[in-house]
C-alpha cells in the first residue's frame, strides 16, 4: 500500500473545496463586474473571489513538494523523465480538457491555458534542473519570487517573437495570442513566476524526507510561514515594490483593508505570494498532529487532486447546461472570451454558495473510493491520474 503524508492531502483537500467555490462562481453567477473592482465591490463579493487567491499557489507550491518526495524512489535520470511526462500531460489536460470545459467549443477556437499548464511548465524546468545542487535551486526559487516584480519597472518586447516569448514566460495576466484568424491562446498563468513557487516547493520537500525529526519541521515551516506573513504587511505598507497595484485609501474602512489585501495574482507578485503561502505554510505545521473528522473529510479530495479537479469542472459545467435548458434561454454566448456563458444566465451569490456545497458534497465517496484504488493498486497510469 502506497504511503501519503496526510498534512500535505489534508490542505491540499480544503484548497481543492475553497477552489470549487471560484469554479462555482464562473459557471453560475450573474455575470458583472470584476469581484475585486474596489470601486463596485461588496465585502462577500470580494472574500468570495478573494479567499480562492489561496488555491493556485497551495496547488503549484505542494506541486514541487510532491516532486521531491517522488524522487525518493527514483533516480535523478528517472523523476526527471517522471517530471517530463507528467509536465507534459498537464498541459495537454489544460489546453485540451480544461480549455473545453471553460469554452464549450469543440473546435478549439480559443486555448486556455490557467494552473495546470503552468505546474506543467514548472515539472519541465524543474526536470531541466533536476540534477543541480538543492541550494542552487533554492536560489533560484527565491531570486523568481523575490525579484520578479522589478520587471515592472521594465519595458519588454510587446510585438514579434521577442514579445510572444516575454508574454508566455513573464508577464501573462489573461493575454491573447492568435494563432490564426479564428484561433487563439488565452494564457492566464506566466510560466517563470509560478515556477518559482513550485521549485520552492521542491526545496522544502526535503524537510517530509523520511527520517525527518517532525518537530524540527514543525518549528521550520512555523518561522517561514510567519516570515512571509511579517514581508507582505511590512512591504504591503511601505507600497513601493512587490506589486503593481498598491492599495489606496478607500470610501470606508472595510473596502481599505480590502484595497490592502488585493494583491495580483496574475502576474502573481511578491505580496501575493507572501500573503497566500505564509498562511498555507502555517497551515501544513498545525494540521501534522490532527486527526479528526474534519481533517479527514479534506484528506478524501487532497488523496485524489487530478481526479477532482477534472470532475468537479466537468459537473459544475454539466450544471450549467441544464440550467441555462430549464430557464428557457438560448445557448447564445454571452460574448465572454475565457468562459462560455448563456446571455441572460446567472444566479445571485447565496445560490452560488448552495451549488459549490452540492458539488464538494457529490464528490465525496467517488473521491474516498477512487483514493482507496489508488493507494491499493500500482498501475502506471495512475500516477498521471
Amino acid at each position: 500500500m502506497k504511503e501519503r503524508i496526510h498534512a500535505i492531502d489534508i490542505i491540499r483537500g480544503l484548497i481543492m473545496v475553497i477552489m470549487t467555490l471560484d469554479h462555482s462562481r464562473d459557471f453560475l453567477h450573474y455575470p458583472g463586474p470584476s469581484p475585486l473592482n474596489m470601486q463596485t465591490t461588496t465585502v462577500i463579493l470580494f472574500f468570495t473571489r478573494w479567499i480562492t487567491h489561496y488555491c493556485a499557489p497551495t496547488f503549484v507550491f505542494l506541486s514541487g513538494v510532491s516532486a521531491f518526495l517522488a524522487g525518493q524512489l527514483r533516480t535523478k535520470r528517472e523523476l526527471s523523465l517522471f517530471l517530463l511526462k507528467r509536465g507534459a500531460w498537464l498541459i495537454l489536460s489544460d489546453a485540451l480538457i480544461i480549455s473545453f470545459l471553460f469554452s464549450l467549443n469543440l473546435q478549439y477556437h480559443m486555448l486556455v491555458l490557467e494552473v495546470l499548464w503552468a505546474i506543467g511548465f514548472g515539472m519541465i524546468i524543474l526536470a531541466l534542473l533536476i540534477s543541480a545542487p538543492r541550494a542552487v535551486i533554492a536560489v533560484i526559487a527565491l531570486l523568481i519570487i523575490f525579484g520578479h516584480n522589478a520587471l515592472d519597472y521594465v519595458q519588454l518586447p510587446q510585438n514579434g517573437i521577442a514579445g510572444t516569448l516575454s508574454t508566455v514566460f513573464l508577464t501573462a495576466a489573461g493575454s491573447v495570442m492568435p494563432l490564426s484568424s479564428s484561433r487563439a491562446v488565452a494564457e492566464l498563468y506566466a510560466v517563470i513566476p509560478w515556477t518559482g513557487a513550485l521549485l520552492l516547493g521542491y526545496v522544502s520537500g526535503k524537510l517530509y524526507q523520511t527520517g525527518t525529526d517532525p518537530g524540527k519541521r514543525q518549528r521550520v515551516l512555523l518561522v517561514c510561514g510567519f516570515s512571509f506573513i511579517c514581508l507582505f504587511i511590512v512591504v504591503r505598507l511601505i507600497n513601493h515594490y512587490g506589486d503593481p497595484a498598491p492599495w489606496s485609501v478607500q470610501r470606508n474602512t472595510a473596502h481599505t483593508l480590502l484595497s490592502f489585501l488585493n494583491t495580483t495574482k496574475q502576474t502573481p507578485s511578491l505580496l501575493f505570494f507572501s500573503m497566500t503561502l505564509g498562511p498555507v505554510i502555517i497551515l501544513l505545521a498545525l494540521v501534522e498532529k490532527l486527526n479528526n473528522r474534519v481533517t479527514a473529510f479534506f484528506e478524501v479530495y487532497g488523496n485524489v487532486p487530478y481526479f477532482y479537479f477534472i470532475g468537479h469542472l466537468s459537473l459544475l459545467r454539466l450544471m450549467n447546461i441544464v440550467l441555462i435548458a430549464l430557464k428557457g434561454l438560448p445557448f447564445k454566448s454571452d460574448g465572454n472570451p475565457f468562459v462560455w456563458q448563456a446571455q441572460g444566465f446567472g444566479f445571485p451569490l447565496w445560490a452560488v454558495y448552495l451549488f459549490w456545497l452540492f458539488v464538494v458534497a457529490a464528490f465525496y465517496y467517488p473521491c474516498k473510493w477512487y483514493g482507496n484504488y489508488k493507494r491499493t493498486h500500482r498501475q502506471w497510469w495512475l500516477s498521471y491520474l
